[in-house]
């Protein structure tokens, strides 16, 4: 018969299973709508009238929400739960979904970006503080597969959609439905993050036995260019996820149906590229890992910008996907080892909030630079910003080589 303990051990590690679990179904529905939009942006704008460059507005709204929500949510969690959190917020991003297939005028739709963005910046940091608290890197990039599942299944909704109805709305209404059916799940399933419990509970306290202030981290010089990592990495993710469709299409005169699918094809090769490096992301380490990462995106980044023909360009989209797969959550576990123990907790929200503005910033920035030049500057644009990451990054491991010898 099994002993008091042995029951309790197994019901923690059924807890710690379910909790893994969740935490994936959270990022699939975080990638869900990221990967929507890109397709919908032709229709859309279409139907509301809007230049190029004006998906710019509903990207800096979310953002405001996305960075907000990422910066409060440590009060949010300790009051509601992660659980609790993870309800909420999918419940705010599946409502303001629902509200673009109903939303009647263009201001509207940037309207419910801001609430969109809320709930995403709540459900993306509080996952990531959570799980590098309590597992290894590894399944951090498991995690964030799951992410890449989400945003690779968007495009493939969004262009069936508008294949089978026309109708951008619809895609959002599916995306919509799933994400208030999620919220649902996570409020019936809320005590299980309040039971569960780390494994021999050490990774938690490495990330809260410190308690600097603010202004002390912010006055280290390699938490900035780690906030700078971020803003630069997401900003690359988004601008090849949001125009890669616009370029194939409207400038290299791609077939619609060929376009949506190499566009998910981004996503789907960026989803693989962070299940393959949970297999080997302990054995290779974080900087090496990055390193190779962000060099083979900047030739996938050139392939694009080439374009000898039409297979060169979709094989360039497929490549930076799947190079850059393991950068963000590579970055997020080695926060530590960047900046500092006693910094890391502080600068991971600072990373999740910098990651949404450079989302958005920089690709608004393609929009404005496609509409007043052409389409055919985005592969240009892309290549600098990869090269500029690939420098600030290996800046960053020279910085803190020096801190670490001075310490």
């Amino acid at each position: 018969m099994e002993t008091k303990a042995q029951v309790k051990s197994t019901g923690m590690q059924r807890s710690l299973v379910g909790l893994v679990a969740l935490a994936f179904i959270a990022f699939i529905s975080l990638g869900l709508p990221d990967g929507l939009m890109g397709v919908a942006w032709p229709t859309l704008r279409a139907e509301f009238n809007q230049p190029l460059d004006s998906l710019g507005f509903m990207l800096v709204a979310a953002m405001a929400g996305y960075m907000t929500s990422s910066f409060i949510s440590g009060k949010i969690m300790a009051r509601l739960g992660v659980g609790g959190l993870l309800a909420a917020s999918c419940a705010v991003t599946g409502l303001s979904l629902l509200g673009y297939t109903v939303a009647p005028a263009w201001p509207v739709m940037v309207g419910l970006a801001v609430f969109a963005g809320l709930g995403g910046g709540a459900i993306d940091a509080a996952i990531n503080t959570y799980v590098a608290a309590h597992f290894k890197e590894s399944l951090m990039q498991w995690l964030h597969a799951s992410f890449g599942v989400g945003i690779t299944l968007g495009p493939i909704i969004m262009t069936v959609g508008l294949n089978n109805t026309g109708l951008w709305r619809t895609g959002y209404w599916v995306v919509g439905t799933a994400q208030v059916l999620l919220a649902v799940c996570f409020a019936l399933t809320a005590s299980l993050w309040r039971d569960g419990k780390p494994a021999g509970g050490e990774g938690e306290r490495k990330l809260t036995d410190y308690r600097t202030p603010m202004r002390q981290t912010l006055r280290e010089p390699r938490v900035w260019l780690s906030i700078l990592l971020f803003f630069l990495y997401t900003g690359m993710e988004v601008i090849l996820g949001n125009w890669a469709y616009s370029l194939l299409t409207e400038s290299r005169g791609i077939d619609p149906q060929a376009a949506g699918f190499w566009t998910g094809s981004y996503w789907f090769t960026f989803t693989v590229g962070r299940v393959l490096a949970g297999l080997y992301a302990n054995r290779v380490g974080g900087r090496k890992l990055v390193a190779g990462s962000l060099l083979l995106a900047l030739a996938g980044a050139l392939l694009l910008w080439w374009n000898p023909s039409n297979t060169v360009s979709l094989i360039g989209v497929a490549t930076v996907g799947f190079a850059i797969a393991p950068v963000f959550p590579a970055l997020v576990s080695l926060t530590s080892d960047r900046v500092g123990a006693k910094h890391a907790a502080n600068t991971i929200g600072m990373q999740i909030s910098a990651a949404g503005l450079g989302g958005a910033v920089l690709s608004s920035l393609a929009g404005v630079l496609a509409r007043r030049i052409s389409l055919e500057v985005i592969p240009i644009y892309l290549t600098g910003v990869a090269a500029l990451l690939l420098t600030i990054f290996l800046a960053s491991i020279v910085l803190s080589r020096r801190q670490e010898k001075g310490a």
